[in-house]
């Protein structure tokens, strides 16, 4: 009898979770069982049928007794889930072969690059703030301004500039985010991508061990098994010297680390939010001068 193997468990636990949430009539099928299911969302023979797999193999993709799936089966899987492009490519992720190395390599430290500092540096001055976040969602570099309408990360221990372990463990987050609930659900999907791009990082599985077992919100939301790629989109933020505001932010790929994500965020010309912002530049400015040298020379992430 086939076992459950450790590399297919991610999978398959990414494709039950998926198959919960996509009900009958949103897949575009009649339930004939007149509303009376023992499940939630699509059963196994559903999806399959949907998939143009057989219920068999479905079955075992499912329950991790198959490593991986050729390319065509994971596409016909995901539109059959009304996957999002995110998504699609996570279950690539998981479900492409896989081949250890012989030895566990410790990933190499993550440096930002000159010419990345000089555009946060830029982006300070046109009043916008900006930061990197690289692996795991470890807080690379920001401008000040980032600084003052997020949290002064540079201030911490270089092991605990992580934008997940302020979200989940740091009181001030959930007074800072006016919507806490979202940005933490998005948070631990970003974690998930990561995850998945990432499955052999001891410093993700240690992070992912610390937030278990602290945060109770980060336990539920990581074992919806979600992912979230972010690109565009707005943050509504409660600041304690400014207010209320929003912002835009776009996520750009600085260099050719491409686990590297540069955030920059901007509000809108006349807006509230843009005084609100120009207030809490201006005040940065003003208290900028002291330490910018130390600023610039932040202890590299793994």
């Amino acid at each position: 009898m086939d076992r459950e193997h450790p590399d297919s468990a991610p999978m398959a636990e990414f494709l039950r979770s998926a198959r919960s949430r996509l009900t009958p009539r949103e897949a575009g099928l009649d339930d004939p069982g007149g509303g009376r299911r023992r499940v939630s969302g699509l059963r196994r023979e559903e999806l399959a049928r949907l998939a143009g797999v057989s219920v068999d193999y479905y079955t075992r993709l499912e329950q991790g007794r198959s490593r991986s799936a050729s390319a065509e089966v994971l596409d016909a899987l995901a539109t059959a889930l009304h996957l999002d492009d995110a998504e699609r490519s996570h279950l690539h992720t998981l479900g492409r072969p896989r081949s250890r190395p012989a030895r566990r390599r410790r990933p190499r430290p993550q440096q930002v690059h000159r010419a990345t500092w000089d555009l946060l540096d830029a982006l300070q001055q046109t009043c916008r703030p900006a930061f990197v976040l690289g692996r795991r969602l470890d807080v690379l570099a920001h401008n000040q301004l980032a600084g003052r309408l997020i949290t002064e990360f540079r201030a911490l221990p270089a092991a605990e500039r992580n934008q997940a372990r302020f979200v989940f463990l740091d009181p001030h987050a959930r007074e800072l985010y006016r919507d806490w609930a979202r940005v933490a659900a998005d948070t631990a999907a970003m974690l998930r991508l990561d995850a998945g791009r990432h499955p052999d990082d001891p410093g993700l599985s240690a992070l992912v061990g610390e937030l278990s077992i602290r945060s109770e919100e980060f336990r539920r939301f990581w074992s919806d098994h979600k992912v979230h790629r972010r690109t565009t989109g707005t943050k509504d933020y409660h600041h304690p010297l400014v207010g209320d505001l929003t912002v835009t932010y776009q996520a750009l790929t600085p260099g050719d680390d491409l686990d590297q994500t540069l955030f920059v965020y901007a509000t809108e010309p006349g807006s509230p939010s843009e005084t609100s912002l120009r207030l809490l530049s201006q005040w940065t400015n003003a208290t900028a001068h002291t330490g910018a040298a130390a600023a610039k020379s932040p202890a590299p992430h793994d």
